[in-house]
């Protein structure tokens, strides 16, 4: 029987991210997927620019960025009218902005970064079973030459809305189907809209309810776009809105059957297009789909994890599923790391779903909201409604994990980020023997804990040194350490790497104090701000995370 630390079961972007990550942190992994070949659809299209940032610390960021195109924004109209355009203009302090990007190519861009750790996608190889016990868990692959066994520490089911490890952890995947059904095509149009915003035009009958539809999503390429729209009667499945669901009663995700032909986006097209007369042709692929909003109860049973659609699904709007998911996945990763070490407390797996289950309840709550009302563009904080739809907002102040007793400055004035919040990146920084700018990023790209002091000219080395060596013993080693340097601070005496804040960036976006100290987790969130650090303040938060000894 073959033993492994962490069995993942399914290849999308979720399960690959997950795959990379551990295999970042040095955890041996299987991931295997029922599918004998990735499928080239443009499901999943819209990345985050959260979902970049996350892309940056594992190395992966030049690559997507070489494949995507920017999402400027939308345009609506309805019934035939103009109506707001939104343009998708994040501030400087932002590194990465809307993109778009088929699902296949990110799942190639994931497996090729996930081959460049020597660990491949077992393709056509089905999970039969799986049950655990105390000490690990038993599954059951299917696979070409027959059933195999595999013995694994953990598992993680990246397995979609109808995950066979939710049914055998025995958690309930509560919620509803919406009634309407849709459909997919990727194609290319002959129109004069702008390159890089989406398109969302409706009609509405004699009541004001909306009774067509046609959302467009730019691709890569002239003219191209994925676009999705009301299911003509002929291509419409019977049985109201469970109709399509699986043997699960789960009504979610790409449709078998018929699938729309040309004609019937022309159709739609013919409708509701903005431009008139316009063309679709190069019809790559095209699906009928179905949309659920549900939420697993719980995100862990014991030794197995759910993450992405096995754990939630909603409505598409806003793009918000697959980079909710991959988050997911990147919020897993480092922990089962440190527990397949030995070096993380008890309660470490048990803060997974107590930070990223709420995530995944508002995100469904959003996204529904959303799906029937659209999203809000008159509100007087439109910065606000991008960080959110951006994914930068999301946060865990509340999390077992997080040191609440050394948070942020109290008062007026700028405050900066708290603990369990995003880390910000700022530019401009200084090291020697770089000659050119270096970014927070740089230094946060590790997949361990980091430790940053912003020393300014009255920070004594001795007070530094002891709270590094505390800091270092704590987190079993499992700790980088930086000093942020103030524009007029002398570099340290002991050794300890450095970068200088001659531009100011990093005071301003952190809103520091002279000597403050910032612990910043391997996902790129704070999990305690110190002023003034001591050895004992700084101990205490890691040890949240770290078991003692």
């Amino acid at each position: 029987m073959d033993e492994i630390d962490v069995l993942v079961v399914g290849a999308g972007p979720v399960g690959l991210t997950a795959a990379a990550e551990l295999r970042r942190h040095g955890v041996g992994c299987r991931i295997v997927d029922r599918l004998a070949a990735p499928q080239h659809f443009a499901k999943a299209v819209g990345v985050q620019p959260r979902t970049m940032e996350l892309w940056d610390l594992m190395g992966l960021v030049r690559a997507a960025l070489d494949e995507a195109v920017p999402m400027r924004g939308q345009l609506l109209f309805a019934d035939g009218r103009p109506g707001p355009r939104i343009d998708l203009v994040l501030p400087t302090d932002i590194p990465y902005g809307f993109a778009a990007l088929p699902q296949y190519t990110t799942e190639r861009l994931l497996t090729d970064h996930l081959a460049g750790y020597g660990t491949r996608v077992e393709r056509g190889t089905e999970l039969l079973s799986v049950q655990q016990d105390a000490d690990g868990v038993r599954a059951v692959l299917g696979t070409a030459s027959g059933p195999q066994e595999v013995r694994a520490r953990y598992v993680i089911g990246c397995d979609g809305a109808h995950s066979l490890v939710r049914k055998a952890a025995g958690l309930r995947f509560e919620g509803d189907a919406f009634p309407e059904q849709y459909m997919l095509g990727d194609v290319e149009v002959d129109w004069d809209l702008p390159d890089g915003y989406g398109v969302r035009a409706m009609h509405h009958d004699a009541e004001g309810r909306v009774d067509d539809v046609l959302v467009c999503i730019p691709l890569p390429g002239r003219g191209r776009y994925r676009m999705s729209m009301t299911v003509p009667d002929e291509l419409s499945t019977d049985g109201g809105p469970a109709g399509g669901a699986s043997e699960d009663g789960v009504a979610h995700g790409l449709e078998g059957g018929r699938a729309p032909e040309l004609r019937h986006i022309q159709a739609v097209l013919d409708r509701l297009s903005p431009r008139q007369p316009v063309h679709a042709s190069a019809l790559r692929w095209s699906s009928t789909f179905r949309i659920s909003h549900r939420l697993v109860n719980s995100y862990r049973a014991g030794r197995l994890f759910l993450a992405g659609d096995a754990a939630h699904i909603h409505p598409p709007t806003g793009a918000q599923g697959m980079n909710t998911g991959i988050q997911d996945a990147f919020n897993l990763a480092w922990k089962l790391a440190l527990a397949v070490r030995g070096t993380g407390t008890a309660g470490l797996l048990d803060s997974y779903d107590a930070e990223r289950r709420p995530v995944g309840e508002e995100v469904v709550g959003r996204t529904v909201r959303h799906a029937r009302e659209g999203v809000p563009t008159d509100t007087g904080d439109l910065d606000a409604v991008l960080r959110r739809e951006a994914q930068l907002l999301v946060g865990y102040p509340d999390s077992p994990l997080v040191e609440p007793a050394a948070g942020a400055p109290d008062g007026p004035g700028p405050h900066g980020p708290g603990p369990g919040e995003r880390a910000p990146d700022c530019r401009g920084l200084e090291r020697e023997l770089a000659n050119y700018p270096v970014r927070l990023f740089d230094l946060l790209r590790g997949p361990r804990h980091t430790l940053l002091f912003h020393l300014g000219s009255g920070t004594p080395d001795e007070h530094v040194t002891t709270c590094t060596v505390a800091a270092l013993s704590a987190a079993h080693g499992l700790l980088d350490v930086y000093a942020v340097l103030a524009p007029d601070a002398p570099s340290p005496q002991w050794r300890l790497p450095s970068v200088r804040d001659g531009a100011g960036g990093f005071a301003a976006a952190y809103a520091t104090r002279p000597g403050e100290a910032f612990l910043v987790r391997p996902d790129g969130y704070l999990a305690g701000r110190f002023h003034p650090p001591t050895p004992e303040g700084v101990v205490d938060a890691l040890r949240r995370t770290f078991r003692v000894g």
